[in-house]
């Protein structure tokens, strides 16, 4: 079992079939279903390739290894168990005779206000889509503005960390807007402005000195602001705070500082190494034969630099993948004997967009057109697939421009700065992150595995919107997706009160509290169906009792109090009451074609059978048999209903006379279900429309 499809456990998978041939089962669990070559990510969100140039499938690049899409929740390491969450929800469980742990890395967050809220990282597919289609955009607007100070601070971009990331996030992006303008100029005669910040002395500094000075001369000729010594004090909506004091009004934060592990290592309670886990050198976890870990989330001694591990890089990574491989295919007998991992660095590569780079292979310095030669051709055979389409793109943006085009396919709100699964992108009512992620500032200084719920992000889904529902007598907290879609919040049974649900559990679609659910047969209460709120009176049996949300039953989430009688009026359709119409208070069905009087917007509806206005609707007194009121005497088999509305006693019951002003009695409605739907308009079930929070 294969934990990751980064470059780590890619290359574990690949190795580890080639060696055993058909004799072992292997299972590849990863959210997505490409292995993604994360280095060209920045020519992504500048234009220059299109996404599925840096993607290769793990389906055709692997046929011998299984493939689960999923993200691991839960592992069980003495019974040899993995629990998991499918890309729709759905839970499952494998087992394994070797684990190997390769989850890869999240994004690093700071104590720094503001900066969850209003930042985005650059770690997955999904992050560099929306970098694209909001830069094109605030460029746009920018144009259009009549606002110089607004114009301004569109045309702004901040990028937190000046590593191999940010500086090529930079590098590049100021091309791509340099490009935009020079077609579309902004009306003030302005240049998009870029910022690359760090508190670092210099561009680049975990990398060689020269590298460094050719990136930092490569960048301010280009027009990029370099401040080292630098960082953000305080993010907002409308700029940021640096640290030196100065207020920078800008539209866009791109947060580069850094990475840490996935937090699903912290889980396992086995001995760490600033949140790495640590092994021996041959990447087996001590005590833990059957537990491998590689790349990020493994501390894996560096045996040519004794006392220190292995930096968290792409290239070791993919070189931690052969080994991790080779001992266990040793460890099952398939291969030969065990090896230490050992390393010898061959140079780094940076790409600065056009013909610029900085590049040191073999320990050669060079710049300009060789160094892009040497880049571009490093990351050629580096790649595992795509080579062909990766050539003709890089050849059709020389000599064709660039399509500036916001597509608008992901949302601010559906890649937030905190979260565990960077390569989704999160969808409004599906599964997102797992739940020991955690969000907010200071969240990365936070253990992950406390049980605490997590607090949600202003500005994403599941921020706390507070509503007050008829006759519940205190305000509740609502998510923003049920707020959206009108979906009542889960409480216990009886309670009256909903209960607060964590972000990572609104994304997948999780029930707040477990619920006992009863069949609804007659005679009996029927507890906890499915909308969290209670039935009034199913047909032939008492009223129903403490379902979740305490409140009445409305045939829909957020309708009005149930009160319908079998045998009498029929104040509604199946499932007891009408459904609402939007914008207003709850209409109700009249018998006989009475006319409504409750149109959308106006007040409780008034012309009721016996002409009496209803007393339970928002505002008014509550009505007899209804919840609060007094119980229901006319129900099927038992005795005739007294003080109905109207103030006559109705007759036609059961072995009575006819009711006056009465329809005919009809047979007991049935209660909605998968094949009798409640009546009425079918609320929305899209995703909240959050175009507007974080790009504008």
């Amino acid at each position: 079992m294969i934990v990751g499809a980064g470059f780590a456990g890619y290359r574990t998978a690949r190795t580890l079939s080639r060696l055993t041939r058909g004799r072992a089962h292997i299972t590849l669990l990863n959210p997505t279903d490409y292995f993604l070559y994360l280095p060209l990510l920045p020519q992504v969100a500048a234009g220059i390739l299109e996404p599925r140039r840096v993607t290769v499938s793990l389906s055709d690049s692997l046929p011998d290894v299984r493939l689960v899409l999923g993200e691991a929740e839960r592992i069980d390491l003495d019974d040899g168990t993995l629990r998991y969450t499918g890309p729709e929800g759905e839970e499952g469980s494998l087992s394994y005779d070797r684990l190997v742990l390769a989850a890869g890395s999240v994004n690093k967050l700071l104590p720094i206000p503001g900066v969850a809220e209003h930042a985005h990282g650059f770690r997955g597919l999904p992050e560099a889509l929306y970098l694209r289609d909001h830069v094109t955009r605030q460029v746009e607007l920018a144009a259009s503005a009549d606002d110089p100070e607004a114009c301004a601070a569109r045309c702004t971009f901040v990028v937190v960390g000046a590593g191999y990331t940010g500086t090529e996030v930079a590098a590049h992006g100021q091309m791509f807007t340099d490009a935009q303008v020079r077609k579309h100029p902004l009306r003030q005669g302005m240049r998009p402005r870029w910022m690359l910040l760090d508190v670092a002395p210099r561009v680049l500094p975990e990398m060689d000195g020269k590298l460094s000075a050719t990136a930092d001369r490569v960048l301010r000729q280009r027009g990029v602001d370099v401040r080292m010594g630098t960082s953000v004090k305080e993010a907002t909506h409308d700029g940021v705070v640096l640290t030196d004091g100065e207020f920078v009004r800008t539209r866009t934060l791109v947060w580069c500082v850094g990475v840490r592990p996935d937090p699903l290592v912290e889980s396992l309670g086995l001995p760490m190494e600033k949140g790495r886990l640590l092994v021996d050198p041959h990447l087996q976890v001590p005590g833990r034969p059957e537990l491998f870990a590689c790349g990020d989330v493994a501390a894996v001694p560096d045996l040519e630099n004794p006392g220190s591990y292995t930096p968290m890089t792409a290239q070791h990574a993919w070189r931690h993948g052969k080994v991790a491989a080779e001992n266990v295919a040793a460890s099952l007998g398939l291969g030969g004997s065990r090896k230490p991992y050992r390393h010898r660095d061959l140079g780094f590569v940076v790409d600065l967009g056009g013909a610029k780079a900085a590049a040191n292979p073999l320990g050669v310095t060079l710049s300009g057109v060789p160094a892009g030669a040497v880049t571009r051709g490093y990351h050629l055979a580096a790649m595992p697939g795509n080579r062909v389409r990766v050539a003709a793109d890089w050849l059709l943006d020389a000599v064709l421009p660039r399509q500036a085009v916001q597509l608008g396919l992901v949302r601010s709100w559906s890649v937030p700065l905190d979260t565990s699964s960077p390569e989704v992108a999160r969808v409004a009512g599906g599964p997102g992150r797992r739940a020991d992620a955690r969000s907010g500032p200071g969240a990365a200084l936070a253990a992950d595995t406390d049980g605490s719920p997590d607090e949600p992000a202003k500005g994403q889904p599941g921020s706390g919107t507070t509503q007050v529902r008829p006759g519940s007598g205190a305000a509740q907290p609502r998510t923003e997706p049920e707020t959206a879609k009108g979906r009542p919040l889960a409480g216990p049974p009886g309670s009256g009160h909903g209960q607060l649900r964590s972000e990572s559990e609104t994304a997948k679609g999780r029930p707040a509290a477990a619920t006992e659910t009863a069949a609804p047969t007659t005679g009996e209460p029927v507890r906890n169906r499915p909308g969290g709120e209670p039935a009034e009176n199913p047909p032939g049996g008492d009223p129903a009792e403490r379902r979740p949300g305490g409140e009445p039953a409305r045939s829909r989430p957020g309708g009005g109090p149930a009160g319908t009688r079998s045998g009498g009026s029929a104040r509604s359709r199946p499932g007891g009451e009408p459904a609402d119409q939007p914008g207003g208070e709850p209409t109700e069905s009249r018998p006989a074609g009475r006319p409504a009087k409750n149109p959308s917007g106006g007040e409780p509806g008034t012309s009721r059978p016996g002409g009496e206005p209803a007393r339970n609707q928002p505002g008014g007194e509550p009505a007899k048999d209804q919840p609060g009121g007094e119980p229901a005497r006319n129900q099927p088999g038992g005795e005739p209903a007294r003080k109905q509305p109207g103030g006559e006693p109705a007759k036609d019951q059961p072995g009575g006379e006819p009711a006056k002003d009465q329809p005919a009695a009809a047979p007991p409605p049935r209660p909605p279900g998968p094949d009798h739907p409640a009546p009425g308009p079918v609320k929305r079930t899209d995703a909240p429309d959050d175009s507007a929070k974080g790009d504008s």
